[in-house]
């Protein structure tokens, strides 16, 4: 899985980042694993807990043809299978190449026009925020949820719709306690909000 822009992978992506000076800096945060696979996992889980129910259809049509406690059992590991395959694909974010920079510990800044992740004074990862597609506000911090990437043209029918249906989630975690300040969390607050990506803006 590739994010939004990183053709390539992270390497490609360190650029010397001019700072804004009225950019919000913030502490370093790294995004734990385990956290990421906690809300990624609830994400997709609640919006396509039903998808769950097709395999265990088509398991036991044949049941009522035929019945057999045979068909039950076949149904039930079709449904394991899907919920197994499906977990493992939110799973397997944590260790691919190209999303390894979101688990690592940054720093961020935020400006009106970009949000960059950085590793250190010379290494950076630049989002813009046409690439935020949605922001979550938590009780603890804000969850910055990125837009699924463009599909390749060749990708076309069953492919396609396979891909953009079994997408999974990537985001930036920003928790409270990384800002220097509460003005600064205040300052990035109004900026999601003028964006339009918090109501109230």
């Amino acid at each position: 899985m590739q994010l939004p822009n990183q053709r390539g992978g992270y390497r490609q992506q360190q650029q010397q980042q001019a700072a804004s000076p009225l950019a919000i800096r913030t502490k370093k945060h790294q995004l734990d694993t385990d956290t990421y696979t906690k809300i990624a996992m609830g994400r997709v889980w609640r919006k396509e807990w039903w998808y769950a129910l097709i395999p265990l259809a088509v398991g036991l049509i044949p049941a009522l043809i035929w019945p057999s406690w045979w068909w039950v059992a076949v149904a039930l590991l079709l449904t394991l299978a899907y919920v197994l395959f499906r977990s493992a694909q939110v799973t397997g974010v944590t260790q691919v190449e190209q999303t390894k920079p979101l688990f690592e510990k940054l720093a961020y800044e935020f400006d009106n026009k970009q949000i960059v992740l950085r590793r250190n004074e010379k290494e950076g990862m630049r989002l813009t925020w046409d690439m935020i597609g949605h922001v979550q506000r938590e009780a603890d911090g804000y969850l910055l949820s990125l837009k699924a990437p463009e599909m390749p043209q060749e990708l076309k029918g069953w492919r396609l719709w396979v891909a953009k249906t079994f997408d999974t989630p990537i985001f930036v975690q920003v928790p409270d306690r990384i800002f220097n300040s509460a003005n600064d969390q205040k300052l990035f607050d109004a900026m999601l909000r003028r964006k339009n990506l918090l109501p109230g803006g």
